[in-house]
């Protein structure tokens, strides 16, 4: 059966070159059945890494899922984003009923991975019988750009995927505004970066009440100071 579909596959392309590559690309696809549960996944990651590496698609890390041990999969320290318990509930009979429809995005520190979004996702293919069992332990995640990976970027995309679905708390934003601001972002950088006016960014440091973010701050010229 295998065979009879990568051939009907191979239809779809004229050239013989594709279809030679399709060919040998099966005969490989067929030895994975040899393999030991854990270790074909992981030769199945290879296989993605390098399809990757010469993807048309390989700017977007969505091109690249991996499946890996959710033991290896650790939250961040910063993450502002809470979900109340019902739509707790909601996710994980979601990912129960639908499965994964998105991927975990991390960044890699060593031998494991860091939460840029998808906590909550994680919590479920942890904590979830139904679906850790039917997952083998195992999460779906994608890997930021390397040249993404410090600390302010990673905070950075954490904030614009919560902003963008509408979901962030106010303290623990001023933490990470005042934590870019102190790891040496300006205002703008921080504004730019968050999807945040001038205001916003302002408010938040006012509430921070350090007085270490305001050193490089430029206040506007409609205010003048008392003698």
């Amino acid at each position: 059966m295998a065979r009879k579909e990568a051939r009907n596959t191979m239809t779809l392309f004229g050239g013989s070159a594709s279809t030679e590559i399709l060919e040998r690309f099966q005969e490989v696809v067929e030895g994975l059945e040899a393999l030991g549960h854990e270790e074909k996944i992981e030769t199945i990651n290879e296989m993605k890494k390098i399809l990757h590496q010469h993807s048309p698609f390989k700017e977007e890390p969505v091109d690249c899922v991996l499946w890996v041990k959710s033991g290896t999969v650790n939250p961040n320290d910063y993450n502002p984003n809470a979900v109340a318990p019902p739509e707790m509930r909601l996710l994980e009979h979601s990912i129960k009923m639908d499965g994964y429809t998105q991927p975990v995005v991390t960044h890699r520190e060593g031998d494991s991975y860091v939460v840029v979004d998808g906590a909550h996702r994680t919590k479920v293919g942890k904590e979830s019988p139904i679906v850790a069992k039917r997952t083998g332990g195992y999460i779906p995640i994608t890997e930021i750009k390397e040249n993404r990976g410090d600390a302010n970027n990673r905070m950075a995309a954490t904030i614009r995927h919560n902003r963008a679905r509408g979901r962030h708390g106010v303290k623990p934003m001023v933490d990470i505004v005042a934590d870019m601001i102190l790891n040496g972002w300006d205002d703008t950088c921080v504004a730019q970066e968050l999807g945040m006016d001038a205001d916003e960014i302002l408010r938040l440091k006012q509430t921070s009440g350090l007085p270490d973010l305001f050193k490089s701050h430029q206040f506007s010229k409609s205010w003048e100071a008392l003698s």
